[in-house]
Parts: structure tokens; sequence; C-alpha cells
């Protein structure tokens, strides 16, 4: 198991760990193993998917089929793409001298409960909680990393455009310097817009006068 890649990705993304080729092991090696790679995990601090909890007006089945998901974890499986005939069933799995492992049968693998885990009782929750832990983590990280890189380059265009030799105008850094030089641009564009009301208000009024004398004549 590879703790570091895993310490890594385990804020990002859901972790579901899944042992594999598991028809290697009788089934007390088995639960060793499970239980040995959940202690290095909670000895290296590292979380997997958290399963939410049942909601009380759940059925007692589906309060089963939900312990038993969690007690499986990680799910130890089989995979094989043999079709073998098994008491006149085809069912997948390997052939071995002593027998067969048949793919599906809980008692040989984790196989169905972690399909029905990833596909049937669980699926929109990895999805939310992709969506709604993982992706705004991420983003609110990606976020404070900007906001630190913009804070940094403020300061060293301070420190690079303060000059000792230039009064009070070196102590402005180059980037308030063009602000400064925007709100002069608009404080000007907003004078001659002003200049141009009155322009056409007074041309408004003498037409109104020129109307008015016509009109007396």
């Amino acid at each position: 198991m590879d703790l570091d890649l895993i310490r890594r990705l385990h804020r990002k993304v859901n972790i579901v760990l899944v042992i594999g080729k598991a028809d290697c092991l009788n089934k007390q090696e088995v639960r060793k193993l499970k239980e040995r790679i959940l202690q290095d995990l909670e000895d290296n601090h590292i979380q997997l998917y958290q399963f939410p909890e049942c909601d009380s007006d759940e059925d007692d089945d589906f309060k089963q089929q939900d312990r038993e998901l969690k007690a499986s974890i990680p799910f130890a499986v089989v995979g094989s793409n043999t079709i073998l005939e098994v008491a006149g069933k085809k069912v997948r799995g390997r052939q071995y001298p002593w027998g067969v492992v048949n793919v599906e049968d809980p008692e040989h693998s984790d196989f169905i409960k972690l399909r029905t885990f990833l596909i049937s009782t669980h699926m929109q929750d990895l999805k939310d909680t992709t969506q709604d832990v993982h992706y705004e983590n991420f983003r609110a990280q990606c976020i404070s990393q900007i906001s630190q890189h913009a804070l940094r380059e403020r300061g060293k265009l301070k420190r690079d455009s303060i000059s000792s030799t230039n009064g009070f105008d070196a102590a402005i850094s180059e980037t308030d310097r063009l602000l400064l030089q925007k709100d002069e641009e608009i404080r000007r564009m907003q004078d001659m817009l002003t200049q141009m009301q009155e322009k056409l208000k007074q041309t408004h009024l003498m037409e109104m006068k020129k109307n008015d004398s016509v009109i007396d004549v």
C-alpha cells in the first residue's frame, strides 16, 4: 500500500481501498490484512470515504446492508474473465485444483458488496461528497494561494518602486500610481461630460427662446 500517494490524495478525492487477488489468502489472513491496513491508515492520519449514517426511517434490511458494507472496508475482491460451470450454473470465477472461486460469491469475495456500494447504495453520496467537500476545499485552497500570490506581488512592486531620492511620490507603488492616473482620467472625462451637458442645456434654452419669439411675431 502506497501511503505517501494516499496521503496526498485523501483530501482531494474519495478513498475506497480494495485488496486485489484476495483468493491468494484464506479468511483469517484477509481479516488480519484488513485490520493492519486500517491501523496503518489511522496511524498516518489518512481518512477514507466516510459512510453517512442511515436515516431513522430506513428499513432494517437497508441498515443491515449498510453495516455489512462498512464492516467490509477495505474490500477484498477477486477478478476473473472466465466463465465456469458450477453445479449446473455458469459463474465468473477461477479454477483451482481444489475447487472454483466464484467472484460473485460473498463467501469468496467482496466483489458484490463493492459493486453494490459503488453503483447502487452510495453512488449519489460519493458524488455529493466530491462536489460539496473535496471540490469546495480545493477551490478554497486555490483562492487562498492566489490571494497570497497577489499580496506577495503587490509587496514586491512596492519594494521595487520605492526610491529614496524621489520624496513622497517615490513612496507610491507603480500600481498605486496607475490607479491615480486612472482616477485623474475619469475625473477629466466627468468634467468634459458636465461641460457638454451644460452646453446642450444652453443650446436647448436658446432654441426655446427663438421659438417663443417666432410665435410672438
